[in-house]
């Protein structure tokens, strides 16, 4: 069924076998949209006769990404910050992702300068949900897919100047809270109203405690690039994923974790995030890349530099959705909401990942191989 293509101003009923709430699953279920926001969502038969019926579909809300490096062959790091960002978004709403914020790997400060303060002209035009500074303040021994030469101890002047230079935009900031003055660094940047992750991080249990103490509120790709766990030294993952206020990022793409470990982090204490920590080869063909100033070759799906380091996915959140509730047996209502209210939660979108009164009219279709048959985004059908 091709949905119908509404006006911005047209109020439209949809009902659907399945639909996921922030709170409950109904079955069947129904949302009421109007001017391009949610003015209703509720279980069983819709007030009235639907304008369109999804009898076999389940309606959930658009995927929200909040750790994204790039796609369809662009990265958020490229010089033609416009242009990369519109293919990079257009690549992932075609997979049902309709809220993307900007990852931005490592690069020199007058770059990373210059970047951001492009990419927060995008973020205020309503292109992008905001920026995620992943780099420059991480840990050598963690750097991941991170050039070691242009890693910086975080001093408040840096901070300060990357910071100004987007405007407000910057949402998020990755940073190694043991490195010299990084409890400083994270009470300064939550702030100027970001979020402060955990990642790339060599902090034992202890300052990673005291990072939450002092602001931190997530986890980056949780146990990937950051001290492993010990039974007697339990490093980061586990005072992290033992928080109920802490959101903990995981890549569900069966390169980056085990099943099991994905299907541990969903059922723990903390808020688990779906991200894809895609770059620039997600929807697009293996071959060679750049992810920042490293190269990066693209073998059967998994990125990987010279060394054999995983260098960010090629994954989409439609991928991690499917493989977390059909390879490590995560419910589908838990893997959704990692994918669309707990990573606004995260980053402070009030009205984004809910199919909620009020909130905008974002949601998807998933057939029963959970794939996304049409996106919604702002009340008007872009795929289908």
């Amino acid at each position: 069924m091709t949905p119908i293509t509404p006006t911005p101003d047209d109020s439209m009923l949809v009902a659907a076998a399945t639909v996921i709430a922030p709170d409950a699953v109904h079955t069947p279920g129904w949302v009421h949209i109007r001017s391009g926001r949610i003015v209703a969502c509720g279980a069983g038969e819709p007030p009235r006769t639907p304008d369109l019926t999804f009898a076999q579909s389940t309606l959930a809300p658009g995927y929200v990404d909040a750790h994204t490096h790039g796609g369809g062959g662009y990265s958020f790091n490229d010089p033609e910050s416009g242009v990369a960002a519109a293919a990079i978004a257009a690549t992932h709403r075609a997979h049902g992702t309709t809220t993307i914020m900007a990852s931005l790997v490592t690069a020199p400060l007058d770059e990373f300068e210059r970047t951001v303060a492009a990419l927060a002209t995008l973020v205020e035009a309503g292109l992008l949900a905001g920026i995620h500074l992943e780099g420059p303040w991480l840990s050598p021994a963690h750097r991941g897919a991170h050039t070691e030469g242009l890693l910086r101890t975080p001093d408040p002047e840096s901070i300060d100047r990357i910071m100004r230079a987007g405007r407000g935009c910057v949402r998020m900031v990755t940073i190694a809270p043991e490195l010299e003055g990084g409890l400083a660094a994270v009470r300064q940047i939550v702030g100027f109203g970001a979020v402060a992750a955990i990642g790339h991080t060599d902090a034992d249990y202890d300052v990673t405690r005291q990072a939450i103490a002092a602001g931190a509120t997530a986890g980056t790709h949780v146990f990937n690039a950051m001290r492993p766990v010990h039974h007697r030294e339990p490093g980061p993952a586990l005072a992290l994923l033992e928080d109920p206020n802490i959101f903990a990022e995981l890549i569900a793409d069966g390169v980056h974790l085990h099943p099991a470990v994905v299907r541990f982090i969903t059922e723990s204490p903390s808020r688990p995030v779906f991200v894809t920590d895609a770059m620039a080869a997600a929807g697009a063909e293996d071959g060679d890349y750049k992810l920042g100033g490293l190269d990066v070759n693209v073998i059967d799906g998994q990125a990987r530099l010279a060394d054999g380091t995983i260098a960010g996915s090629v994954l989409t959140l439609s991928e991690a959705v499917r493989y977390a509730v059909r390879t490590a047996g995560v419910p589908l209502a838990v893997a959704v909401r990692a994918a669309t209210q707990n990573p606004a939660d995260m980053i402070g979108l009030s009205d984004r990942g809910r199919l909620a009164a009020g909130n905008r009219a974002d949601l998807i279709v998933l057939d029963a191989g959970l794939q996304v048959t049409a996106t919604m985004q702002a009340g008007m059908w872009c795929t289908a």
